[in-house]
């Protein structure tokens, strides 16, 4: 998920903060999901996918 989640966000020209405001999350999650630090829940893990 963690190389997802960069790749996504490059993709799309968003920042950390924007992609975890956009999912309702602090910068910091964003930042564990991509180092792969972080498993997160069913319900982060289909907001970020969304």
């Amino acid at each position: 998920m963690k190389t997802r989640i960069k790749e996504y966000r490059m993709r799309h020209s968003l920042t950390q903060e924007r992609l975890a405001e956009m999912v309702g999350v602090r910068r910091e999650t964003i930042i564990f999901l991509e180092q792969g630090k972080y498993n997160p829940s069913l319900r982060l893990a289909h907001n970020v996918a969304r």
